[in-house]
Protein backbone atom coordinates (compact mmCIF):
# COMPACT_ATOMS: atom_id res chain seq x y z
CA UNK A 1 0.00 0.00 0.00
CA UNK A 2 1.44 4.01 -1.23
CA UNK A 3 0.47 6.07 1.74
CA UNK A 4 -0.60 9.33 -0.10
CA UNK A 5 -1.56 12.94 1.28
CA UNK A 6 -3.57 15.30 -0.75
CA UNK A 7 -3.37 19.02 -1.12
CA UNK A 8 -5.68 21.06 -2.43
CA UNK A 9 -7.64 23.79 -1.71
CA UNK A 10 -10.73 22.64 -3.51
CA UNK A 11 -12.27 20.18 -1.50
CA UNK A 12 -14.19 18.59 -4.28
CA UNK A 13 -10.96 18.00 -6.07
CA UNK A 14 -9.52 16.44 -2.67
CA UNK A 15 -12.58 14.86 -2.11
CA UNK A 16 -12.23 13.10 -5.69
CA UNK A 17 -8.83 12.06 -5.52
CA UNK A 18 -9.22 10.62 -2.19
CA UNK A 19 -12.32 8.45 -3.05
CA UNK A 20 -10.58 6.66 -6.42
CA UNK A 21 -7.19 6.38 -4.58
CA UNK A 22 -8.48 4.62 -1.76
CA UNK A 23 -10.77 2.80 -4.18
CA UNK A 24 -8.02 0.49 -5.58
CA UNK A 25 -5.99 -1.89 -3.79
CA UNK A 26 -2.44 0.12 -4.09
CA UNK A 27 -3.33 3.55 -2.54
CA UNK A 28 -4.64 4.46 0.57
CA UNK A 29 -5.33 8.49 1.65
CA UNK A 30 -3.72 9.01 5.12
CA UNK A 31 -4.47 12.70 5.04
CA UNK A 32 -5.46 15.61 3.56
CA UNK A 33 -4.53 19.30 3.66
CA UNK A 34 -6.18 22.67 1.90
CA UNK A 35 -3.23 24.90 2.42
CA UNK A 36 0.67 24.86 2.09
CA UNK A 37 1.34 24.94 5.99
CA UNK A 38 -1.21 22.64 7.16
CA UNK A 39 -0.09 20.46 4.22
CA UNK A 40 4.05 20.89 6.01
CA UNK A 41 2.61 19.72 9.55
CA UNK A 42 0.87 17.22 8.16
CA UNK A 43 3.98 15.32 6.20
CA UNK A 44 5.77 15.72 9.32
CA UNK A 45 3.84 14.13 11.67
CA UNK A 46 2.31 10.91 9.33
CA UNK A 47 5.47 10.43 6.63
CA UNK A 48 3.60 9.74 3.65
CA UNK A 49 5.19 8.07 0.70
CA UNK A 50 3.45 10.16 -1.79
CA UNK A 51 2.24 14.10 -1.68
CA UNK A 52 -0.24 15.19 -4.22
CA UNK A 53 0.18 19.03 -4.49
CA UNK A 54 -1.66 21.18 -5.97
CA UNK A 55 -0.36 24.83 -6.67
CA UNK A 56 -2.82 27.96 -6.04
CA UNK A 57 -3.37 27.81 -2.80
CA UNK A 58 -3.76 30.44 0.28
CA UNK A 59 -1.51 31.09 2.88
CA UNK A 60 0.99 29.32 1.00
CA UNK A 61 0.98 28.08 -2.84
CA UNK A 62 2.56 24.60 -3.58
CA UNK A 63 5.72 26.26 -5.14
CA UNK A 64 6.90 27.81 -1.66
CA UNK A 65 6.56 24.56 0.14
CA UNK A 66 7.76 22.03 -3.13
CA UNK A 67 11.31 21.98 -1.79
CA UNK A 68 10.28 21.35 1.93
CA UNK A 69 7.94 18.62 1.46
CA UNK A 70 9.96 16.70 -1.11
CA UNK A 71 12.00 15.93 2.19
CA UNK A 72 8.92 13.84 3.46
CA UNK A 73 7.97 12.24 0.47
CA UNK A 74 7.48 12.34 -3.47
CA UNK A 75 5.82 14.96 -4.24
CA UNK A 76 3.82 14.71 -7.66
CA UNK A 77 1.91 18.02 -8.29
CA UNK A 78 -1.56 18.30 -9.97
CA UNK A 79 -2.87 21.08 -10.95
CA UNK A 80 -4.53 23.22 -13.95
CA UNK A 81 -1.40 25.56 -14.52
CA UNK A 82 0.89 24.74 -17.31
CA UNK A 83 3.22 27.92 -17.45
CA UNK A 84 6.99 26.60 -18.25
CA UNK A 85 8.11 28.99 -15.68
CA UNK A 86 6.31 27.00 -12.86
CA UNK A 87 6.67 23.58 -14.26
CA UNK A 88 10.56 23.69 -14.35
CA UNK A 89 10.49 25.76 -10.71
CA UNK A 90 8.69 22.86 -8.93
CA UNK A 91 10.39 20.49 -10.50
CA UNK A 92 13.91 22.13 -9.62
CA UNK A 93 12.21 22.74 -6.33
CA UNK A 94 12.20 18.76 -5.85
CA UNK A 95 9.11 17.31 -7.31
CA UNK A 96 9.11 14.22 -8.57
CA UNK A 97 6.27 14.32 -10.93
CA UNK A 98 3.59 17.13 -12.46
CA UNK A 99 0.13 16.41 -13.96
CA UNK A 100 -1.76 18.73 -15.56
CA UNK A 101 -5.63 18.76 -14.73
CA UNK A 102 -7.36 17.43 -18.24
CA UNK A 103 -3.94 15.60 -19.51
CA UNK A 104 -4.57 12.48 -17.11
CA UNK A 105 -7.06 10.04 -16.51
CA UNK A 106 -7.37 7.83 -13.20
CA UNK A 107 -5.43 5.60 -14.78
CA UNK A 108 -2.84 7.63 -15.51
CA UNK A 109 -2.91 9.11 -11.60
CA UNK A 110 -2.48 5.87 -10.28
CA UNK A 111 0.53 4.70 -12.41
CA UNK A 112 2.01 8.19 -11.60
CA UNK A 113 1.38 7.52 -7.87
CA UNK A 114 3.35 4.48 -8.27
CA UNK A 115 6.20 5.41 -10.32
CA UNK A 116 6.98 8.77 -8.01
CA UNK A 117 6.69 6.19 -4.98
CA UNK A 118 9.29 3.97 -6.70
CA UNK A 119 11.71 7.14 -6.77
CA UNK A 120 10.55 7.70 -11.05
CA UNK A 121 9.43 10.84 -12.43
CA UNK A 122 6.30 11.13 -14.05
CA UNK A 123 5.50 13.84 -16.23
CA UNK A 124 2.00 14.86 -18.04
CA UNK A 125 3.21 15.93 -22.04
CA UNK A 126 2.77 19.85 -21.38
CA UNK A 127 5.55 18.93 -18.01
CA UNK A 128 7.51 17.06 -20.33
CA UNK A 129 7.58 19.55 -23.16
CA UNK A 130 8.40 22.54 -20.58
CA UNK A 131 11.02 20.12 -19.12
CA UNK A 132 13.00 19.32 -22.44
CA UNK A 133 12.83 23.17 -22.74
CA UNK A 134 14.26 24.04 -19.86
CA UNK A 135 16.91 21.50 -20.61
CA UNK A 136 18.01 23.14 -24.22
CA UNK A 137 18.04 26.27 -22.65
CA UNK A 138 20.38 25.82 -19.68
CA UNK A 139 20.00 27.20 -16.10
CA UNK A 140 17.87 30.69 -15.83
CA UNK A 141 18.77 32.98 -12.69
CA UNK A 142 18.59 31.56 -9.57
CA UNK A 143 19.02 28.13 -10.40
CA UNK A 144 23.01 28.24 -9.51
CA UNK A 145 23.20 30.55 -6.58
CA UNK A 146 26.19 30.75 -4.77
CA UNK A 147 25.37 28.79 -1.47
CA UNK A 148 28.70 28.81 -0.24
CA UNK A 149 28.78 32.48 0.04
CA UNK A 150 25.35 32.68 2.43
CA UNK A 151 26.35 33.33 6.44
CA UNK A 152 25.12 30.96 8.86
CA UNK A 153 22.40 33.71 9.66
CA UNK A 154 21.37 33.60 5.81
CA UNK A 155 21.25 30.03 6.28
CA UNK A 156 18.61 30.41 8.80
CA UNK A 157 16.48 32.62 7.62
CA UNK A 158 16.40 30.73 4.13
CA UNK A 159 15.77 27.67 5.85
CA UNK A 160 12.51 28.71 7.50
CA UNK A 161 11.51 30.65 4.53
CA UNK A 162 11.55 27.67 2.65
CA UNK A 163 9.22 25.86 5.17
CA UNK A 164 6.74 28.88 4.12
CA UNK A 165 6.98 31.34 6.91
CA UNK A 166 6.30 34.81 6.49
CA UNK A 167 9.00 37.69 7.73
CA UNK A 168 7.14 38.30 10.73
CA UNK A 169 7.25 34.41 11.67
CA UNK A 170 10.67 33.84 10.91
CA UNK A 171 11.89 37.55 12.93
CA UNK A 172 9.81 36.09 16.30
CA UNK A 173 11.72 31.93 15.38
CA UNK A 174 15.24 33.77 15.64
CA UNK A 175 14.50 36.33 17.60
CA UNK A 176 15.18 39.27 15.44
CA UNK A 177 13.32 42.35 13.97
CA UNK A 178 11.47 41.89 10.90
CA UNK A 179 13.46 44.71 9.30
CA UNK A 180 16.69 42.71 10.08
CA UNK A 181 15.22 39.77 8.24
CA UNK A 182 14.10 41.53 5.48
CA UNK A 183 17.94 42.47 5.43
CA UNK A 184 19.15 39.20 5.62
CA UNK A 185 16.64 38.27 2.86
CA UNK A 186 18.00 41.05 0.40
CA UNK A 187 21.32 40.11 0.61
CA UNK A 188 20.38 36.59 0.11
CA UNK A 189 18.69 36.98 -2.76
CA UNK A 190 21.96 39.01 -4.42
CA UNK A 191 24.10 36.25 -3.51
CA UNK A 192 21.46 33.97 -4.79
CA UNK A 193 20.74 36.12 -8.27
CA UNK A 194 17.36 35.99 -7.42
CA UNK A 195 14.24 38.16 -7.31
CA UNK A 196 11.60 37.08 -5.29
CA UNK A 197 10.48 34.37 -2.41
CA UNK A 198 9.73 32.00 -5.10
CA UNK A 199 12.58 32.01 -6.89
CA UNK A 200 15.00 32.04 -3.67
CA UNK A 201 13.16 28.70 -2.10
CA UNK A 202 14.02 27.02 -5.76
CA UNK A 203 17.63 28.45 -5.75
CA UNK A 204 18.05 27.38 -1.55
CA UNK A 205 16.69 23.63 -2.30
CA UNK A 206 18.40 22.94 -5.32
CA UNK A 207 22.16 24.66 -3.63
CA UNK A 208 21.17 21.57 -0.74
CA UNK A 209 20.69 19.14 -3.00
Amino acid sequence: MIDVIVVDDNPVVRAALSSYLDSTDEARIVGEAADGISALQLAQRVRPQVILLDYRMPIADGLSVVTALSSYGAVLVLTSDESDELITQMLYGGAQGYLVHGQFDPADLLRAVRAVAAGQGWLSPEAARAAVAALRTGPKAGETGLIEELTDREHDVLNLLSLGLSNAAIAARLWLSEKTVKNHLHRAFAKLGVASRSEAMVAWGRGRR
